[in-house]
């Protein structure tokens, strides 16, 4: 459901052939990718802030 709340989809291709389980698990990658990310420099502002 990532990929649907995430917009990068919709509901409705989930239960067509629009996408194979490979594109969903691409889908879901990139979200984690994505939210590494952010967790990345979330933590970068956060030592930086402390230093300040």
């Amino acid at each position: 459901m990532r990929p649907v709340l995430a917009g990068m989809c919709r509901y409705d291709a989930v239960k067509d052939p629009s996408y194979s389980l490979v594109d969903f698990a691409r889908m879901n990658e990139a979200l984690d990718v994505q939210q590494e990310n952010e967790r990345r420099v979330n933590a970068a502002f956060e030592r930086q802030r402390q230093k300040d």
